[in-house]
């Protein structure tokens, strides 16, 4: 295997790059310890002190000053491991790969797609003809082009009916805090509409055209004084725009009667005569639907307790309903758009044993994307129900993306830990599935990789799934450094999806673990449910236990064992690491949640209850603060080694979460393994805006495990 960035550094043989774990405290001095300023607050008759109140704001020169010396600490701590531009300029290779294209719609005789293209920052919205033929692509905008500094990034895009015209959100420096342009899309020329507060991370955004394209439906955040500032990002309704006028003069359409953490979905029927909104009640899973016809007029279809969580237009006039009422694996509904009524509707495919995530409908044929504990399956059906087989896709793989073509074919995004996203024809007269173009090229060669699929059993004898990716062949002899990842909440499934770094860590002989937690979708709603609320101890029992099956099966130990997770999954770092500390050498946590006291008042906090829960219900706070990380963590405990990392511009997770937890770690650890913040100002919910940071973290992180678990970095000879 050639490694051109490393060229000049090897001439024949191999090097070793080795860091020994035993010197990490050595190459750093300690950060000075966070001032502590104790405030008391009661719940329910509890009294609970907060010695890092004083870093929630953001704000105050103090925290500023703190964050400035958390992130000097880490830079120190990074720039003395020799591994590090090793990984770095591996990283830098497997990026080289061919574009990806992702979000597929199309219009007339048009495709559009978002194409991520190494090695741009951020993707730009390009047109491909009807044959999704890469050599007719054409630029319709680049956001690298629209800001040379490389801060604004495309939420998302909607084009009109016609295909002439193209509404984008655009938000800057990872904020996800969106303003809707329209831009012509044979020219790529903007038009002087711009519409503000169409997305921001707490509830997202979406627009839908109106039937002639003069102007289009879009969700709208209060502005100005219409409320008050703790609700600016709550309340979205519906507007109006219609082109060519004031912003100020959009009409309300919809969502005065919505609750405040509404989350709203809007799209329109192939034709443009009706529109369907689905709001979210927050991020706990309830839906309810409502249908405009073409007199303008609204019908409710379902309700929250009607416990229809999908709701899709099909070309025939019918809405097509994924329902959980009386069915946790989900059914699917029909009632026709002429006349929505939930009562009336008839069920087309009703529940069995497959999980069904996803439903898709073309002019003559249904897709049932199910989950089976984690992997996906495609089930065909006609549009009466009948069954017509499945989609050849591999095990262990997933579906990522979905298009109906008007001929009646479909293109389907295929992917799996190992094979690199492809976009493939499927078409339901002849059977036959074909690879297109669309397919991602990778460097990562993982011919020499196999996933096998293990289960741990849980606390209360739960069995939980986890896909382990290893070399083939491997000598199961406890010695191997192990990364275990994991999520576990929101009804979210962790399904196959390719990653060209992993490639990094499998040949430099790590194993990788994801594990389907409780919380998740992975099984259906009711393990989504067995792990959210006053359940979700099991979603952290789940993931020890797939820990401990890893060292029980021999691939490693504790002292070569690091867990991974993000956002809610940061939650479940932050909860792993203080109920087992010695279970873990290394610990990264990215933009997670460790005050679950607080988490509530957050700009984001109040979506998260129906997932949570609410400390001012008695019941709910006593499991909030049983877990809560922050609260758990003790004074002179040996802790891993940790790495968290936040963005100053995360509207999802406040980055305070991440400043108190690492300021409490470092006062009570007594392992002397490092315990890092990285602070990033240009990012948000996420990594850094440009692809050279994103690298940059990468590198730092791998560096860090690699350095914890005493891996060897090895270049082979050329």
């Amino acid at each position: 295997m050639k490694w051109p960035l490393l060229i000049a550094t090897l001439a024949a043989g191999f090097i070793i790059l080795s860091c020994r774990n035993n010197r990490s405290a050595d190459r750093t001095s300690r950060v000075s310890a966070a001032e502590k300023k104790p405030v008391t607050d009661y719940y329910h008759g509890i009294a609970v002190i907060d010695d890092y109140r004083w870093l929630e704001d953001a704000n105050d020169p103090a925290v500023r000053a703190f964050v400035a010396q958390q992130n000097k600490h880490s830079r120190a701590y990074f720039d003395n491991l020799p591994i590090r531009s090793a990984i770095l300029a591996r990283l830098k290779e497997l990026h080289q790969r061919s574009a990806a294209y992702y979000g597929l719609v199309q219009r007339g005789h048009a495709i559009f797609a978002l194409k991520d293209q190494p090695p741009k920052n951020h993707p730009s919205l390009i047109t491909l003809n009807a044959q999704a033929d890469p050599a007719s692509e054409r630029i319709l905008f680049d956001p690298d082009q629209f800001d040379r500094s490389s801060q604004t990034a495309i939420d998302w895009y909607v084009p009109s009916l016609d295909g002439k015209l193209v509404a984008i959100s655009l938000s800057e420096k990872g904020s996800e805090d969106g303003s809707l342009h329209v831009f012509a899309a044979e020219t790529g020329n903007k038009l002087p509409d711009v519409v503000p507060r169409v997305q921001f991370p707490t509830a997202g955004g979406s627009a839908a055209w109106s039937r002639d394209g003069s102007g289009f439906y879009y969700t709208r955040f209060p502005q100005g004084e219409e409320r008050p500032p703790e609700d600016r990002n709550f309340y979205q309704q519906i507007y109006y725009h219609r082109l060519g006028t004031p912003a100020s003069q959009d009409r309300y359409v919809l969502g005065k009667e919505f609750p405040r953490i509404a989350e709203i979905e809007l799209q329109s029927n192939h034709d443009g005569r009706f529109l369907l909104a689905s709001v979210a009640n927050g991020d706990g899973g309830e839906f309810a639907h409502y249908l405009m016809n073409p007199r303008g007029r609204w019908t409710q279809i379902t309700r929250f307790a009607d416990k229809v969580v999908a709701a899709v237009m099909g070309k025939d006039d019918q809405l097509y309903l994924l329902s959980h009422m009386d069915a946790d694996r989900g059914k699917i509904l029909v009632v026709p758009m002429a006349a929505p009524v939930l009562a009336k509707a008839k069920i087309l495919v009703p529940a069995g044993q497959p999980i069904i995530d996803q439903i898709h409908v073309t002019k003559d044929r249904l897709y049932i994307v199910d989950l089976v504990g984690g992997p996906q399956q495609v089930r065909l059906f006609d549009l009466k129900g009948n069954a017509l087989g499945t989609l050849p896709i591999e095990p262990v793989s997933a579906v990522r993306g979905f298009l109906a073509l008007d001929d009646g074919s479909v293109l389907y995004n295929h992917t799996s830990y190992i094979a690199p996203p492809a976009w493939h024809r499927y078409d339901p007269q002849t059977g036959q599935s074909v690879k297109t173009a669309l397919s991602v090229q990778s460097p990562a060669d993982f011919s020499d990789t196999e996933v096998v699929r293990e289960f741990a059993v849980s606390k209360d004898g739960t069995r939980v799934p986890m896909n382990i990716i290893r070399r083939k062949n491997i000598k199961l002899d406890g010695s191997h450094p192990v990364l275990l990842y994991g999520y576990g909440g929101y009804r979210i499934s962790l399904t196959p999806g390719f990653s060209d770094p992993l490639r990094l860590w499998i040949e430099q002989g790590g194993v990788y673990a994801v594990a389907n937690l409780r919380g998740g979708g992975e099984f259906g709603e009711e393990w989504h449910r067995a792990g959210n609320l006053l359940n979700k101890q099991n979603v952290f029992d789940d993931f020890i236990a797939c820990a401990e099956r890893l060292i029980g099966l021999n691939y490693t130990r504790p002292k070569r064992l690091a867990i991974r997770g993000g956002s809610n999954g940061g939650l479940l770092m932050g909860a792993a690491m203080t109920q087992r500390p010695e279970l873990f050498r290394a610990v990264v946590s990215q933009v997670g949640i460790y005050d679950m006291l607080r988490v509530e008042l957050s700009s984001n906090g109040a979506f998260n209850i129906t997932e949570f829960g609410a400390v001012q219900d008695p019941a709910q706070f006593k499991a909030l603060y049983a877990y809560s990380p922050y609260h758990r963590v003790t004074d002179g405990t040996a802790y891993p080694a940790v790495l968290m990392t936040t963005g100053d511009n995360d509207g999802r997770v406040d980055p305070m979460q991440s400043r108190k937890m690492i300021a409490r770690l470092q006062a009570a650890t007594s392992s002397g393994l490092p315990v890092l913040l990285q602070t990033s100002a240009s990012a948000g919910h996420g990594q850094g805006t440009s692809l050279d940071e994103r690298l940059a973290q990468s590198a730092d992180m791998y560096a860090f495990l690699f350095d914890q678990l005493g891996m060897k970095y090895t270049i082979m000879g050329l």
